[in-house]
């Protein structure tokens, strides 16, 4: 049950003509008018994005790109798990893991294959790419079990580079990769080079010594932080609570699926990528077990004790959830690098969260951030050896 086997991304033609009819059958809400997006997401959006998935997404060119790449499934845990693997010409390169979240998908890390693994200057560190579907999600398909959190997950992503012969390696993560990435360093911490995410997810712990002398950035970040939850945070609590309620209806209708995963995807990204993210839960199946990771987190006892010891590096963007760094510390103990990127010249609105895929959205801000975070990891490694 251990062995890899090539995998190549082929939806045959009557799955995209079933979902094609669909689209053009689809069945629209009433809407109140004037109300904005006070109700949810306006409709004039999902209109605007699902005549762009009928009319002029192509599936087959997602479908090339991925298949351009090496692709590969394992058995892991009872579950199959779908995976790139795209090794750098480089014979330094350092190995890393690379995982998304919800509703995200492998997809947002394609833009940074070429920076990552064939860098312009030999000097910057180059990496030989592992970037896996998590369990439940895209290519990985529906999960056959419970309790996939993120410490399992975590757990399978350290099996799965074991069977790629990778002893020592990096981990790097977005949205819900940046929830398991530092479980990977807690599990292995003498394995682990270094963990790079683009959220560190640390919140207050209700001392109130901890908000004295708060910088304004970091009042400005919790008042954000406070909107959200007041505003944008139905979704998680549904899904931590009644995803299979919700399921029905993410997957028999690809227009709700549109409208249930549009809301975390920012009005400013190009609507190539919205749907082919989209549009791959759907041709996947895994509408339903992608948001069960909701659920299994809430409903986990594996709660961590301590912060994590491996070098840690952080590269956030102003339109994406803002991190403290008082609370971080707390967290974790060894952040060495931390920085902070505007998200370009895009200005976000309530449904807006410019560089929460930075990935896509600025891969070469992105790429430099994680090279010199490794660099500089390698760089205080000699130093300590010497």
């Amino acid at each position: 049950m251990t062995s890899l086997r090539p995998f190549t991304v082929q939806i045959p033609q009557a799955q995209l003509d079933d979902l094609a009819d669909r689209l053009r059958r689809a069945l629209w809400p009433n809407e109140l008018t004037g109300v904005g997006d006070s109700y949810g997401v306006p409709g004039a959006r999902v209109r605007a994005l699902a005549q762009y998935w009928l009319a002029e997404f192509d599936w087959r060119k997602i479908e090339a790109r991925l298949n351009d790449h090496p692709q590969f499934v394992t058995e892991i845990d009872g579950e199959d798990i779908h995976f790139l693997h795209i090794r750098s010409p480089r014979e330094d390169a350092t190995p890393v893991i690379l995982t998304h979240g919800w509703p995200g998908s492998v997809l947002e890390f394609l833009d940074l294959v070429a920076p990552l693994t064939e860098p312009g200057s030999p000097e910057s560190p180059a990496f030989h790419l592992v970037i896996p579907s998590l369990p439940g999600f895209g290519f990985s398909g529906p999960t056959r079990s419970t309790g996939w959190n993120s410490q399992r997950t975590a757990k399978a992503w350290i099996e799965l580079m074991d069977r790629l012969g990778y002893e020592r390696f990096g981990a790097i993560g977005n949205d819900g990769g940046s929830m398991i990435s530092p479980e990977i360093g807690r599990l292995v911490p003498d394995r682990i080079v270094g963990v790079h995410v683009t959220q560190l997810f640390s919140f207050p712990s209700g001392d109130p010594a901890e908000f004295e002398n708060l910088s304004a950035d970091d009042l400005a970040g919790l008042e954000h932080l406070q909107w959200f939850q007041d505003n944008k945070m139905a979704f998680n609590l549904l899904c931590s609570q009644q995803p299979q309620t919700l399921a029905y209806a993410l997957t028999d209708s690809p227009l709700g699926l549109l409208g249930w995963n549009t809301q975390l995807f920012g009005e400013s990204l190009d609507p190539e990528f919205v749907i082919a993210n989209i549009a791959l839960y759907w041709l996947t199946g895994t509408a339903a077990s992608s948001i069960r990771f909701y659920y299994e987190n809430a409903h986990t006892t594996d709660h961590p004790t301590g912060p994590t010891t491996v070098p840690t590096g952080l590269a956030m963007f102003k339109g994406d959830f803002q991190s403290i760094r008082r609370f971080a510390d707390r967290d974790h103990a060894d952040i060495v690098s931390w920085n902070s990127y505007d998200a370009g010249s895009v200005v976000g609105g309530p449904n807006d969260a410019p560089g929460h895929y930075a990935a896509h959205e600025a891969p070469e801000v992105l790429a430099g951030d994680i090279r010199n975070f490794f660099a500089a990891v390698a760089r205080r490694t000699v130093t300590t050896a010497g």
